[in-house]
């Protein structure tokens, strides 16, 4: 294995997250994190006390909040807020605190021969560091609905190459993350040439249909918009190779709209690729 990194080198590494009526993923989320660095490595704020714990939590650390229902402009403030404060308190005990949506998954290229936990114990950075962010959604025609006894990635192939998922979800130094773990503020983007952040929040257009019944008309509304637009894109835009997605990287790399200057950009552009195979082998 190239550049392996002994277990008395690796760093201490948290992952958090904040859920309400997401068992289904946070049961992954945790099954993905607490493989690589843990459970006890886990902290997970639950939006409800009626929440049901996830029977694969193990040593993880789920304290359940009273939920008070807000708008979803003023919920993303609140829970980005808790978040934040979260991080940069385990921080005083952690090497590098990774912040996400539970279903946010953030993988290494599997070209470089380390999981994430030796990646990143060897990555140096400035605060924040990025994957690029791959929007997972159904293909429509060429895809089945989902079974949940399977990995996502062994039946989906397809994402759109998105900004918004391009997020600062790592920092190893104390910091304020904006709404959505979106962006960091007073810092800029620090995209990494071998890691991405799949978001599955797409990945299949019954379960999208079954969750937007569930909630208020703000979730509804919002679910619509970004669930159906992805899906629709995946499912009627051209398929790019491997050339677009390191195109895209370089692009958000370099370009920064003057009203967002400390967001990726890529000028509207919406390119759909086809998943590299080797990234199938990983269990998400």
């Amino acid at each position: 294995m190239k550049n392996s990194t002994s277990t008395q080198n690796l760093k201490r590494i948290a992952v958090i997250t904040m859920a309400r009526n997401d068992l289904f993923f946070l049961s992954r989320w945790i099954k993905y994190y607490g493989d690589l660095f843990g459970t006890e490595n886990l902290y997970i704020y639950l939006d409800g006390t009626d929440q049901t714990t996830p029977e694969n939590a193990g040593n993880a650390h789920i304290t359940k909040l009273p939920h008070a229902d807000m708008s979803r402009s003023a919920g993303d403030k609140y829970r980005i807020g808790l978040m934040s404060e979260l991080a940069n308190k385990l921080l005083a005990d952690y090497d590098i605190v990774i912040g996400c949506d539970c279903d946010e998954f953030l993988v290494v290229d599997p070209n470089t021969d380390m999981n994430l936990h030796k990646y990143l114990s060897t990555r140096p950075f400035n605060t924040t560091l990025s994957g690029l962010g791959l929007d997972v959604g159904q293909h429509m025609t060429l895809e089945h609905p989902l079974d949940t006894s399977k990995s996502f990635l062994s039946q989906r192939s397809y994402a759109l190459l998105s900004t918004r998922y391009t997020k600062p979800v790592v920092l190893n130094r104390p910091a304020q993350w904006g709404s959505g773990f979106h962006r960091v503020k007073n810092h800029n983007f620090h995209i990494d040439p071998n890691l991405y952040l799949l978001h599955f929040g797409a990945v299949d257009m019954d379960m999208l249909i079954a969750k937007a019944a569930n909630r208020g008309p703000d979730w509804v509304n919002h679910l619509k918009r970004r669930g159906n637009g992805t899906i629709n894109d995946v499912s009627s835009r051209p398929i790019h190779g491997e050339k677009h997605i390191k195109i895209a990287r370089l692009m958000q790399k370099y370009i920064r709209a003057p009203y967002a200057i400390n967001k990726p950009n890529m000028m509207g552009i919406k390119w759909v690729v086809k998943i590299p195979e080797r990234f199938k082998r990983y269990d998400v």
